[in-house]
């Protein structure tokens, strides 16, 4: 890619069947529903696998993606829209769960490995880097960790529904500070180690 554009990528994991809607994998998913919802964009088909919104934050031109491959294919749909839309790693943002982290948690990174997210490592190693932001929300830990398969594809029960929310809102707001100020400053804000409820 010799030439790029300053176009954001936003890009939330999960899997396209809708018997994973409201689980605890799909968080990526439901984050850039929610920036869309805010910015009144709608998800098209793109030109591969995957679903794609365009729309403009504070002058600054967005793309929203889901991946249609499933999740541990994602790094296909991420490199072929970054060709297509000369997208530059700067301006790519991957939004994902992480069951290392606790619910509610929050956690922008410049770079780094996958953490056992299966999407981030095909990411890593379809695009052959991992210098690019991402997003991980946490979902909690199973009781076992021999259970983490079925963890993750798990849907949120009732007492998590509120953090849930909460931390949706959050990581949406992050992803439009990314698109309007940047990561750096954009961790500075939105890093947390649990959510605040109001009372």
């Amino acid at each position: 890619m010799a030439t790029t554009t300053d176009m954001k990528l936003i890009v939330g994991l999960g899997n396209p069947e809708s018997r994973y809607n409201g689980t605890r994998h799909n968080i990526g998913f439901e984050v850039v529903d929610a920036v869309a919802a805010k910015l009144n964009a709608e998800f098209k088909a793109g030109k591969g696998a995957y679903w794609i919104a365009k729309t403009s934050f504070n002058g600054v031109d967005v793309l929203l993606q889901k991946p249609t491959t499933y999740m541990n294919l994602s790094g296909d749909a991420v490199r072929d829209a970054m060709q297509f839309y000369k997208i530059s790693l700067a301006h790519l943002l991957v939004v994902c769960d992480d069951l290392n982290l606790p619910l509610g948690a929050a956690r922008l990174r410049p770079s780094g490995s996958d953490g056992g997210q299966n999407g981030l490592k095909h990411i890593i190693y379809t695009l052959g880097r991992d210098d690019f932001a991402r997003l991980r929300f946490g979902i909690g830990s199973p009781a076992y960790k021999g259970d983490a398969a079925n963890f993750v594809l798990s849907k949120f029960s009732p007492d998590e529904q509120p953090i849930v929310l909460n931390t949706i809102e959050h990581c949406r707001d992050a992803c439009l500070s990314f698109i309007e100020h940047g990561l750096s400053i954009t961790m500075t804000r939105f890093n947390r180690k649990e959510p605040t409820l109001k009372s």
